[in-house]
């Protein structure tokens, strides 16, 4: 896998501790470009350390139970995804801009003690996101398209179908699971997947139960 400059090979190209970002409802996944508005002290603490270190934060959840810790923290959901800072600049106004590229998913192992006034965690990587493009092949493309031509139709919206035909599979998945308008539930299922053709359907199902959601909530037409 390569992000930026870097190539992630094996395992020991990845970190055993890295800083944490819980964030609801946001997806990153490997290979994709994740632009973050960065403005709390604790997390602009975070890109500075992580700008002269490793250059990798870990995106993951809070808990969908909304459980949290004895000093009022969110839980966090057990599984998560690297992501390299690749690229950074200033507002003025105290606030960074940031974009993560994904390298690999994680699962949490150990929430760390620590002195720093973002969260850490011991992470055990998923070594087989190193592979960018391996099952890339088994999606079922011709369905994919379809269930997101139909989200489209049914929200009134509209897609540049030329670079989606041009898109790889793997790129595709990856892209249309990101920009998806759903929950965290829905974003943590589609992050958990097993590989491309497990995401990939997926995100059918879920457009798929959206649109008869949608559906029956508007309920009978007047012809």
């Amino acid at each position: 896998m390569r992000a930026g400059n870097a190539r992630y090979l094996k395992e020991s190209d990845l970190p055993g501790t890295v800083p944490v970002f819980p964030l609801a409802a946001a997806l990153l996944l490997p290979g994709g470009r994740m632009p973050l508005n960065i403005f709390e002290p604790r997390y602009l603490s975070m890109v500075d350390d992580t700008i002269c270190g490793k250059r990798l934060i870990g995106m993951v959840q809070p808990a969908l139970d909304g459980a949290t810790k004895s000093d009022g923290e969110p839980e966090l959901c057990e599984v998560g995804c690297l992501g390299r800072l690749t690229t950074f600049s200033e507002s003025g106004d105290g606030r960074y801009v940031i974009t993560l590229q994904g390298v690999c998913r994680f699962r949490v192992e150990k929430e760390l003690s620590t002195r720093t006034p973002y969260r850490q965690c011991r992470i055990l990587p998923f070594l087989s996101d190193l592979d960018a493009e391996a099952g890339a092949d088994e999606v079922d493309r011709a369905a994919l398209l379809k269930a997101f031509r139909a989200y489209l139709d049914a929200n009134g919206l509209e897609a540049d179908w030329e670079s989606v035909s041009r898109a790889e599979n793997a790129t595709l998945v990856n892209a249309l699971s990101m920009m998806a308008p759903y929950g965290p539930a829905e974003k943590q299922a589609l992050l958990e997947a097993s590989d491309f053709r497990s995401r990939a359907e997926t995100l059918i199902a879920i457009t798929e139960m959206a649109i008869a959601r949608d559906s029956d909530e508007e309920g009978p037409r007047l012809q």
